[in-house]
């Protein structure tokens, strides 16, 4: 309703002041009356239905289809255990999908947008959950709008409303528009909570906060919806889908040698049961969700926010790293180094001198009366107690106010009519000032441009026509400046009063220098061990660009660098052809920027992009992996990115790079370990079933492991802590690998072999011995005769139980790194492990030696010899790990000394 209202209605309306704001008090008040600014979160899922959603998984409707064949054959035994795994299975999902959801909120905290508000007329910036009806609310460029707002002033402010309305034109805003009739979907004098600021700048009167704002009634009327799954989930889905048609082709195989073999079918479809939950690794979903959500803590510590959990795997892959300057490689700390004026450099400390007292109207110090003014007037910032604003336009102001120059009292002397916000194709900004009875145009931006559109200058205090031997030598004197990597402004005015940006009067150039982070340095030299180029695209000048870049170590020569001009006269072919040997990209537009991302994409190449600013969004949105940056990006930046940088740090970037290839060499490790396993209890059913031996593993046998034995060393080897200084000196992997990939399937084939040949050697030495003992020919019938006893077919289930179980155990030590022996792994580094090999190892004895779990499982107690041949023939994975490493290293040798052979023929 506030749209068919003035503003000082409006003012009226909601009781406060467009000056000063709200005080604290009425702030208080007002927040216990209409509560945080925050929209209604989703209905929370019930009990049951979140304990349903994790029962309906394929791997898990197999377990279900084995329990009740096994209460239909009277093993209730088996049924009870198959229970008790599904509900346990499903208890670890719900807690941590619980976990999870609070992960999500505590990142809500962090992330959530700010606002900056008047408050007892002191501009202050608050979390938007903050807002309170009737605060005055000032805008920006790259703002996301934190609640619905009447505006009460507005300065060439565009509205980009696609949340809202889906049309992505960005909508100009007018404070001082008044509508007849009450707008159904937007209002030209309204700015709506969740849509952008996409140019110029406001002020707003909060009008609604949380639902009670306009994408608060649609949120209302909105159902939830699912989380997309990441790539990895994906192909993990996938696999489930093959396990479960191998458990299906089992049992169809098991099925006809059961025929051929004419065995009793009672029996069959018990092995069945057993060969199924054999195919089916049930801590996989468990241990890859819980690997998943700690490694997003993982990158909190970190300092990156993670907000779509994809981006976790596909940052092991990146391979090109397109970093913005400003903040990211530097400190984002401008401070005024030297000024121009009139022909003269003047160094810092004498700025003070000539700037501190100037006579208003003195004729021999006009141009410098002019330039300090230009430096108040023509900038957004404000440098109060809390310094709010762009660090180029703070750095002007701290300059004027170390001059003497109070810079409130000059604004209040020549107050701003009207501006022309600054952006990146003309690269100026222009704002409008009442001069006593007439009216000033100042302008201020990127040196080249400023000059461009000046045909005059200040010479001995008189404005001189600007030949073109003078703009040549002030062009030198940037370029100079520029070559010691200083960033260089230039400010000019319109005496006249128009704001047409040309024709211009030159006041001076400005040398600013933002130092370059001590870290970044490290951080793109550690890039380039890792495979990972760093480029460099900023809209300053190219020598300064260069100048940066040759310091940081990211390029070397001139010809490594070209401007945006430069890209568009490059026709496609061209400049994929060049792409590789660029580092540099200055003065670029954000076309140049989604070119330059799109162009290495075509190349192949994984692109992480960085960025700051509401233009940022595109090339964010084209990269593979979108970087914003979370102290000085905009809401609009953090929107598009798929990570949040809480300290601007590049170096952060390679921390979450290293972190994200640990990651998902963890998650890939922990596959492979448990799907080695499963396929040495597939082998060892398989072999003896097809050999017409009786079943060495119950299905309780096999759950057990499983989900007890193996999913302990599985979730230690997902929270390993890797060499990352050895993956960080590996290429980086190719986004769409397989996680069979490097001898992954040789890995999963060959241990999977090495349990299965162990599990079913223990199985069928008890009737071997008893053979031998009693003199009997070894013989497939004598064994097979020898297992018709119960006694002896117990005891040498519970070998193989124990030998399989207790041997992945042991694998999974060896699987921390297949290229190392297990004497030099620092097995401190992972403690989890150990405490995984201590109490597997003692649930395994309990399994065999506690009369409630013997009576459950049917196994039978052994004695301490059996106990040590057993765990003996169970540490045979970690030989044939060592065997494997050697022949590796040994591999490896052969092939440098052939290279160095190579090497010395030539």
């Amino acid at each position: 309703m506030y749209e068919n209202r003035s503003v000082s209605e409006t003012i009226r309306g909601l009781q406060t002041d467009a000056l000063r704001g709200l005080s604290a008090g009425q702030a208080v008040e007002r927040m216990a009356k209409y509560g945080p600014n925050r929209l209604k979160d989703q209905e929370k899922k019930s009990l049951g239905r979140r304990a349903a959603e994790q029962l309906n998984d394929p791997l898990i409707m197999i377990l279900m289809v084995a329990m009740a064949i096994s209460m239909m054959l009277g093993e209730f035994g088996d049924a009870i255990i198959i229970v008790a795994v599904v509900a346990l299975n499903a208890a670890v999902g719900i807690i941590q999908e619980g976990k999870a959801g609070r992960a999500v909120e505590a990142l809500k905290q962090i992330s959530e947008p700010r606002a900056t508000v008047l408050r007892d007329g002191v501009p202050k910036c608050i979390p938007s959950h903050e807002l309170v009806p009737g605060d005055i609310v000032l805008l920006e460029a790259g703002n996301r709008v934190p609640a619905d707002l009447r505006l009460i002033e507005s300065v060439g402010i565009y509205a980009e409303e696609s949340t809202l309305t889906g049309e992505s034109v960005p909508v100009e805003k007018d404070a001082f528009f008044v509508e007849e009739e009450t707008a159904d979907n937007s209002s030209a004098n309204m700015m709506y909570m969740s849509t952008y600021v996409t140019k110029g700048r406001g002020t707003g009167v909060v009008t609604a906060t949380g639902m009670d704002t306009r994408v608060g009634h649609i949120a209302d009327m909105l159902h939830g919806h699912r989380e997309k799954l990441t790539p990895l989930q994906i192909r993990l889905g996938e696999l489930g889908k093959v396990l479960s048609a191998l458990a299906v082709g089992i049992c169809v195989l098991l099925f006809l040698v059961a025929v051929w073999q004419k065995r009793d079918v009672g029996d069959m479809l018990l092995t069945s049961v057993s060969l199924a939950v054999a195919a089916v690794p049930e801590g996989l979903p468990a241990i890859v969700t819980i690997v998943l959500a700690l490694s997003v803590s993982r990158m909190v510590k970190a300092n990156t926010i993670v907000r779509r959990l994809s981006a976790v795997e596909t940052l092991g892959a990146v391979d090109v790293v397109c970093s913005d300057k400003t903040g990211t490689l530097t400190q984002n700390k401008m401070t005024v180094m030297e000024c121009y004026l009139e022909g003269k450099i003047i160094e810092r400390e004498g700025l003070e001198a000539l700037l501190g007292d100037i006579p208003a109207g003195q004729q021999d110090n006009l141009c410098a009366e002019h330039f300090l003014r230009g430096c108040v007037l023509c900038n957004d910032g404000q440098a109060g107690e809390e310094a709010v604003g762009d660090p180029t336009e703070l750095a002007l102001l701290h300059m004027a106010q170390d001059c003497g120059a109070r810079i409130e009292r000059i604004r209040e002397k020549y107050p701003r009519l009207k501006e022309i916000g600054f952006d990146s194709e003309r690269k100026m900004m222009t704002t409008l000032h009442r001069c006593g009875s007439g009216k000033t145009a100042y302008t201020k931006g990127a040196a080249e441009r400023i000059l461009e559109n000046c045909d005059r200058y200040f010479r001995n205090g008189q404005i001189t026509e600007l030949t073109v031997a003078e703009r040549d030598r002030m062009l030198g004197v940037q370029k100079s400046l520029m070559g010691e990597g200083r960033r260089v402004m230039a400010l000019a005015m319109e005496p006249e009063g128009r704001m047409s940006e040309r024709g211009m009067v030159f006041l001076g150039f400005v040398s600013m220098q933002d130092p370059v982070r001590p870290e970044a340095v490290a951080a793109v030299q550690g890039f380039s061990r890792a495979g990972v180029t760093t480029v460099m695209i900023t809209g300053d000048h190219p020598d300064t660009a260069f100048s940066i870049a040759r310091q940081l170590g990211i390029a070397s020569r001139t010809e490594e660098c070209i401007t945006g001009r430069e890209l568009d006269h490059l026709k496609e072919s061209a400049f994929l052809h060049k792409l590789p040997q660029l580092k540099v990209f200055a003065r670029v537009t954000p076309e140049h920027k989604v070119r330059i991302v799109e162009g290495y994409k075509s190349l192949h190449k994984t692109v992480a992009m960085t960025g700051d600013g509401v233009n940022d969004a595109p090339s964010l949105q084209a990269a593979d992996i979108g970087i914003a940056m979370g102290q000085g990006g905009t809401d609009v930046a953090r929107g598009a990115a798929d990570f949040v940088l809480m300290d601007d740090n590049v170096a952060t970037i390679h921390t979450a790079i290293r972190e994200g290839r640990g990651i998902y060499d963890n998650i890939r490790k922990s596959v492979l370990f448990l799907l080695s396993s499963n396929l040495g209890e597939i082998l060892t059913m398989l072999l003896a079933i097809v050999a017409g031996l009786p079943i060495p593993l119950t299905a309780g046998f096999i759950l057990w492991i499983n989900l007890i034995t193996d999913s302990l060393p599985a979730l230690a080897l997902g929270v390993d802590d890797n060499d990352t200084e050895s993956l960080m000196r590996e290429p980086p992997r190719k986004k769409e690998e397989s996680l069979f990939a490097k001898g992954g399937l040789m890995c999963v084939i060959c241990y999977g072999m090495v349990i299965g040949g162990i599990s079913l050697a223990a199985f069928l030495k008890v009737p071997y011995d008893r053979i031998v003992a009693e003199g009997f020919p070894v013989s497939l019938h004598n064994i097979l005769e020898g297992m018709k006893i119960s006694s002896v077919l117990a005891r040498a289930q519970t070998h193989a139980f124990t030998v399989l179980g207790i041997s992945q155990l042991f694998h999974a030590i060896g699987m921390r790194d297949v290229n190392r022996s297990v004497f030099r792994m620092n097995h401190r580094n992972n403690p989890q492990m150990l405490l995984a090999l201590a109490v597997g190892i003692a649930l395994q004895v309990a399994v065999t030696e506690f009369p409630i779990l013997v009576s459950l499982f049917g196994t039978v107690r052994l004695s301490a010899e059996e106990w040590i041949r057993l765990i003996a023939l169970s540490i045979t994975p970690l030989f044939v790990h060592e065997l494997l490493v050697v022949v590796g290293m040994a591999g490896s040798c052969a092939r440098q000394v052939s290279y160095e052979k190579a090497e010395g023929q030539e």
